[in-house]
């Protein structure tokens, strides 16, 4: 397993993990069964455009574990250079590669990460 930077050419097997393993834990899914479709959209379109949200506000911040060429899990981060909190908006790791170390591998890249950005304190929501 190897930790690296997000490329472009990542976006796709992102929203792709992240339809995965949000599933049946999304706060937009829940929403959903609740109250329907909003805006005629679904969960689906709203949670990848979470990470397409993620991807062009700090896609210097997004790291990628990648196990036989393969992407199969990435964390994203947002520095607030005025506050000083960074923010991990976004954690997930395809099922089948869990209970191996990634996710927290992945959390301690980003961690690192936004100390370098001069974070003094990270707020994790995923």
């Amino acid at each position: 397993m190897r930790i690296r930077p997000y490329i472009p050419e990542d976006r796709d097997a992102l929203v792709r993990i992240t339809l995965i393993c949000f599933d049946g834990v999304s706060i937009d899914q829940n929403i959903e069964k609740k109250f329907g479709k909003v805006g005629g959209r679904d969960w689906k379109f709203r949670k990848a455009r979470h990470i397409i949200q993620d991807i062009e506000a700090n896609p210097e911040g997004i790291f990628v574990a990648q196990e036989d060429g393969e992407p199969v899990g990435y964390i994203t981060t947002r520095p607030d250079h005025e506050t000083k909190i960074g923010w991990i908006p976004n954690l997930a790791v395809l099922p089948e590669h869990r209970r191996k170390g990634i996710g927290k591998a992945l959390m301690d890249r980003a961690l690192d990460y936004l100390k370098e950005k001069g974070m003094e304190m990270a707020k994790i929501e995923t």
